[in-house]
């Protein structure tokens, strides 16, 4: 099979486990401007231009710096992540180069392999299994977006002016914010409000480099939910990933974990006092 960091200059896969849990503090979130405003009639050329980028994106690799919390407990941790179209992602976790566990989906299947314990959740749906370890209800398909900060068919429903160079536009329930720094400047996704779940969340871009962000704040409108901070490095696009990569070999004598249990162990509890952190 595969390994994904062979598309990185980085050894391993870090995903989201600490050393330290104590309480949580926040980053201050964006100050999106308030509506109503009035209708954007260049709401669909904007929307287009600001997801161009990163619509051209069929794979990913990337390191990740992560802070913030899980659960109201800090985290700070490395990842690298693998994401490719449609819906395909890998995520493999290390403690002092040895494994904890590795997740692996495609389209509606889910593995999530626990290494260090040798227990295995297989055929798991994508977004609980990565909401159970990570906070964040997110399939591999969502994963790629967030990542990328990017809506893959743009068509607003509908889209407000909020100023010169701000736009909001409403598509399947999200509200999607687009700035641009000068009249002259390209438009950019830099918020997006999921209101279509309980409780809301948003993704939050900052640090563009080529049109692409490379700071990414996903945040919960509930705070004992998840606060994370992403910051993304060694970015390499549209690798060539063997669809073996989103697939893992589960060992002989290996226990299985039901999702129930994983919820209840909790998404850092491999990480806690008591634990090998990284």
């Amino acid at each position: 099979m595969e390994n994904l960091s062979s598309h990185s200059s980085r050894p391993r896969f870090f995903v989201l486990v600490a050393l330290l849990l104590t309480a949580s503090c926040g980053a201050p979130l964006m100050k999106l401007p308030e509506g109503p405003g009035a209708a954007a009639s260049d709401i669909r050329d904007a929307m287009a231009q600001a997801t161009a980028k990163c619509r051209a994106v069929s794979s990913l690799t990337t390191e990740i710096g992560v802070s913030g919390s899980i659960g109201g407990r800090r985290v700070r941790a490395r990842l690298i992540a693998g994401v490719a179209t449609p819906a395909a992602a890998r995520l493999e976790a290390f403690a002092f180069g040895q494994p904890i566990f590795i997740f692996a989906a495609r389209a509606a299947n889910a593995t999530l392999l626990l290494t260090r314990d040798r227990r295995v959740l297989e055929h798991g749906m994508p977004a609980q299994v990565l909401e159970a370890i990570a906070g964040v209800p997110l399939d591999a398909a969502d994963l790629r977006t967030a990542l990328l900060g990017c809506v893959l068919a743009p068509d607003p429903d509908s889209g407000d002016r909020l100023g010169d160079d701000w736009r909001m536009a409403v598509e399947g329930g999200n509200d999607l914010y687009l700035r641009r720094a000068a009249r002259s400047a390209p438009w950019r996704l830099v918020a997006v409000v999921h209101r279509g779940v309980r409780p809301p969340w948003r993704a939050e871009y900052r640090d563009f480099v080529d049109d692409l962000p490379r700071a990414v704040h996903l945040v919960s409108t509930d705070p004992s939910r998840f606060d994370l901070r992403l910051a993304l490095s060694q970015v390499v696009l549209n690798p060539s990933l063997s669809i073996d990569a989103f697939d893992i070999n589960v060992p002989p004598g290996v226990d299985a974990i039901t999702l129930d249990e994983l919820r209840r162990q909790g998404p850092l509890s491999t990480a806690g006092p008591g634990h090998d952190g990284l």
